[in-house]
């Protein structure tokens, strides 16, 4: 979900104005069989790799098991057959938080290449990327001249957004059931970590042990196919919306009529245009969803990129989302040793982490229709105010020890807030600061909040080193600060809704002020 439209609207405005971008294709140049295997294939290849690593909590346990980073355990630990010592712990996170920095922080460039080459182009550099991890992975035991394992890590997460974000441009593909495309997209996305889970499965199974090497030499197979449709059967170019060119024409006429019109009749043509340029994401919206969100559509609109880069709505949004980016990944990487110190209980902790590992994927799937229903429903101030209300649950949560009930019910609550939040970021930069910036707005803040995570070291080294394993202070400061960035968000967001109503109802009572007479000086 964190990649799903970093595209910087490759649809939408280059078309046919710059010698340096791909120029879109109708999807009735293409048969519709053709289309169809496209988004099978599509759907496969993301499935298979598009975010396999953040199933790194399953893959955690195996990188253990093969002895990945014991040396860097005292003599004395390896001795009283400690199972994970601090810094071995530690340094495999550092891994996960590389690999979950370069996976968003990669997003723009990711964008330009798209545009500037189309999706097929993006698609070999993906593949390529996911070849040199799978190498890194299989000869990793031989290496001694650099630290394989984060390098090969950052590969396969670079491997990411090359691959999936160009997919989602398979949503024009069939314009009338682009949302069900988006739909499949976005589950295979978010059941991708499940990768790791099947590995870690058949590692432990009679099967089992299966080495690194075997396992990632074998995966090869999925670059191979990646590399094989899109020189077979993926289109070269990304596939036009329909209703681009009607868009793009009737906002510059909404334009045009408003220099001609009074200043009472401004907001409502500012109102139109900016309906207009969210639909081009979101599909059109009803009234009473725009008149409950009024003062948050289009916000930004029209203002220069510096100006939206320089605004609370922007900086607001970043901040929550440097804080909630920095929460997840955090729980990702930690969640055993979490629940081993919550629950004092090593076979606890491996049971809550199995069952995270399968309820991360089904989760993200299960939340996807009702993730959409609820932002079709509901007002921004209310639905960032649920966000805060379960990113602040979550935090309490874990807090809570020698509790299997909140242990459980905090995951549950996690695998549904991951998807909804990520959608909630990139709905809510779409519908402030409109398609025109969307890319470069959404991209920013995403690039922003990933090299944030690089404090995830910080975290690691507070509970590990200075409270032996003690998970509770860590997670009191992102409750504390999600809670306050959250908190100064919703009342901003709400205030600016109040405002812009109270100026509309200033403005239909001058209207019937003027009908009546009064105020007239004649």
């Amino acid at each position: 979900m964190t990649l799903m439209l970093a595209q910087d609207d490759t649809t939408t405005r280059n078309v046919g104005k710059d010698s340096n971008h791909v120029t879109p294709i109708g999807p009735s140049q293409v048969p519709p069989s053709k289309r169809i295997l496209q988004i099978l294939c599509a759907v496969t290849y993301s499935l298979l790799s598009a975010g396999i690593v953040f199933g790194y909590a399953a893959l955690k346990p195996v990188l253990i098991a093969e002895g990945v980073y014991r040396d860097r355990c005292t003599p004395a630990e390896i001795e009283g057959g400690v199972r994970v010592c601090s810094q071995q712990e530690m340094k495999l996170n550092l891994m996960f938080t590389i690999a979950a920095v370069a996976t968003n922080a990669c997003a723009l460039v990711v964008g330009t290449i798209l545009d500037r080459y189309g999706p097929r182009i993006a698609g070999f550099i993906g593949s390529g990327f996911l070849v040199l991890g799978c190498v890194g992975f299989g000869v990793s035991k031989s290496v001694r001249v650099v630290d394989p394992y984060p390098i090969s890590y950052l590969l396969i997460a670079l491997a990411g957004p090359f691959i999936y974000i160009p997919s989602m441009t398979l949503a024009n593909a069939f314009p009338r059931r682009s949302g069900l495309i988006l739909a499949l997209m976005t589950g295979a996305f978010d059941s991708s970590p499940a990768i790791f889970l099947v590995y870690r499965l058949l590692y432990q199974s009679t099967l089992g042990p299966i080495s690194l090497r075997n396992w990632f030499i074998a995966f090869l197979i999925v670059p191979l196919f990646i590399f094989l449709v899109q020189l077979f059967v993926m289109p070269a170019q990304s596939y036009r919306a329909t209703s681009e060119l009607e868009i793009r024409t009737e906002v510059e006429h909404e334009v045009i009529r408003g220099e001609r019109r009074v200043a009472s009749e401004d907001r409502r043509v500012r109102s139109e245009s900016m309906g207009s340029e969210t639909d081009t994401l979101f599909g059109n919206h009803s009234t009473d969803v725009e008149a409950r969100n009024k003062g948050v559509y289009g916000a930004m609109h029209g203002k220069d990129i510096k100006s939206q880069l320089s605004s609370f709505w922007f900086w607001g949004i970043t901040g929550f989302t440097v804080v909630q980016m920095l929460r997840i990944n955090y729980f990702v990487a930690t969640i055993r040793p979490q629940y081993e110190f919550l629950l004092h209980s090593y076979e606890a902790s491996v049971a809550i982490n199995g069952f995270f590992d399968v309820a991360l994927p089904l989760g993200g799937v299960i939340a996807i229709p009702f993730i959409g229903t609820y932002l079709d429903t509901f007002s921004i101030p209310t639905i960032i105010s649920t966000l805060v209300v379960c990113t602040t649950s979550i935090g309490l949560l874990g807090l809570v020890q020698d509790s299997y009930a909140a242990a459980y019910l905090n995951i549950l609550i996690f695998v549904i807030y991951r998807p909804f939040y990520y959608t909630v970021v990139s709905a809510y930069c779409a519908k402030v600061f409109g398609v025109a910036t969307f890319g470069k707005v959404y991209g920013a803040v995403i690039c922003i909040s990933g090299f944030f995570n690089f404090s995830q070291a910080v975290l690691d080294t507070v509970t590990f080193e200075w409270y032996g394993g003690d998970p509770r202070p860590a997670n009191t400061l992102l409750l504390v600060l999600g809670f306050v960035v959250g908190i100064a968000l919703v009342v901003y967001v709400k205030a600016k809704c109040n405002e812009a109503k109270n100026d509309d109802k200033g403005h239909v009572t001058d209207q019937i002020d003027g009908h009546n007479g009064y105020g007239s000086t004649s």
